[in-house]
């Protein structure tokens, strides 16, 4: 069996026939929004922008073909990650637009953005720092008797995953933090990835899509309590093996379409990896560089570090992760000769040699506007106990009062470069 063919089984256990994939899959779209009702909204990504032209027509005529009505124009969707100010915009105007479904046609940001717009303007809450953290939209629904519209998640990145899963990172440009709520109640009911449409995506975006999806597996994977590990394993190691094998080959050629849907299958993974386990440390630390680094960037800039740190308490997940890289050249050590400190070495010294194959930086001072600041941040942002799922999801747990010894010397060895400078506990 192809890897192609494992991952269409693995997304089909987990989604059944609520998720619709493949190349040339758009037309399904109607078929979907009419199951909801026959007035939809839509929140679309590119309002007036050439590159979304097709992309819109076909959603178009998917639903015109299914006999769903628009409610009103296309409402543009949200910035890069997600800004709050973009969440209070798009859900006044689906409240004004009083549709029987919502479709969100996008990259992750813009379905984030959404499936937080439609929790808010169903809620009576109207302080959005009481939505973040795990489970607060679904019990305020509970407390007020109310039920939210039904979501259709048209995805056109394969990076985030957001179109299967119960995240939505919303950002306060202010201070430049990413906050998450975690909640079943912000599912998509219903989502579809034609992966033809990722050839249009730009080579930076590519990239940074391709390792927010080796993220998503390897975080899981790394920290997914013993309960789970024989569920993550085949999705997460599959997932990573996937994009290691294909994207070089997605920015050398854009328009091959079977690598294309190889990527998209992978970042669809991620998003099933995690929503059988958390992310940890290196998202973590991403939702406090957003003004520096995207998000994708930011995870792959900061996990192998992580994985040195991490290494000593799951010797045997970081061997099987460590013989990915080794089959695509990217490792030639002995990993059953190694352990502990040197056997973490060896795999994050794999996973940077993938990061400069493709042009991505490997340490933080690197990075153009980067300072000491950023390290305060991520450390601060660490002892949020809205954000303390992460640091539960670690395979090395760590609490608000070790995040500075430890946390701080793996930004620090991030910083340089300098995996020696990391303290295992």
């Amino acid at each position: 069996m192809t890897n192609i063919e494992k991952a269409k089984n693995l997304l089909k256990e987990f989604k059944g026939d609520n998720y619709v994939s493949g190349i040339d899959v758009i037309s399904k779209l109607g078929e979907q929004a009419a199951s909801f009702g026959k007035k939809a909204t839509v929140v679309a990504d590119g309002v007036g922008q050439d590159w979304a032209t097709k992309v819109h027509a076909d959603v178009k005529a998917a639903l015109s073909a299914a006999g769903v009505e628009l409610a009103g124009d296309f409402i543009p969707g949200a910035g890069p990650n997600a800004p709050r100010e973009d969440v209070y915009r798009i859900a006044e105007e689906i409240k004004k637009q009083n549709p029987d479904v919502v479709i969100s046609v996008g990259g992750g940001s813009g379905i984030d953005a959404t499936k937080c717009a439609v929790a808010y303007m169903t809620l009576d809450e109207k302080d959005l720092d009481k939505y973040f953290g795990v489970g607060q939209v679904s019990a305020m629904l509970e407390a007020e008797g109310k039920t939210m519209l039904p979501h259709i998640a048209v995805m056109l990145g394969a990076a985030s995953g957001a179109h299967l899963t119960k995240y939505s990172n919303i950002t306060n440009l202010e201070t430049g933090q990413k906050m998450l709520i975690v909640d079943e109640a912000v599912v998509p009911q219903k989502s579809i990835f034609d992966y033809k449409y990722t050839v249009t995506m730009p080579k930076d975006f590519t990239m940074d899509g391709a390792l927010d999806g080796i993220a998503h597996c390897l975080e899981v994977y790394m920290g997914c309590p013993e309960e789970v590990r024989e569920k993550a394993k085949p999705v997460c190691l599959l997932g990573i093996e996937m994009v290691v094998q294909n994207v070089k080959k997605a920015i050398e050629n854009p328009e091959d379409l079977d690598v294309r849907e190889a990527l998209g299958l992978a970042t669809d993974l991620g998003g099933y990896a995690i929503m059988i386990a958390g992310t940890n440390g290196a998202h973590l630390n991403s939702f406090s560089l957003v003004d520096v680094l995207t998000h994708g960037r930011a995870c792959a800039l900061m996990n192998p570090y992580y994985t040195a740190f991490f290494a000593p308490a799951i010797e045997d997940r970081i061997r099987e992760i460590g013989a990915i890289y080794k089959a695509e050249g990217y490792l030639n050590a002995d990993l059953d000769a190694l352990s502990g400190k040197e056997l973490g070495a060896a795999v994050a010294g794999a996973m940077i040699a993938l990061s400069e194959d493709i042009g991505f930086p490997t340490k933080l001072m690197d990075v153009d506007g980067f300072t000491d600041e950023h390290i305060a941040r991520c450390l601060t942002a660490a002892k949020n106990p809205a954000l303390d799922s992460k640091l539960k999801n670690m395979p090395v747990q760590l609490s608000a009062d070790t995040v500075d010894e430890y946390m701080g010397a793996v930004l620090q060895a991030a910083k340089v470069g300098d995996l020696s400078l990391i303290k295992n506990m």
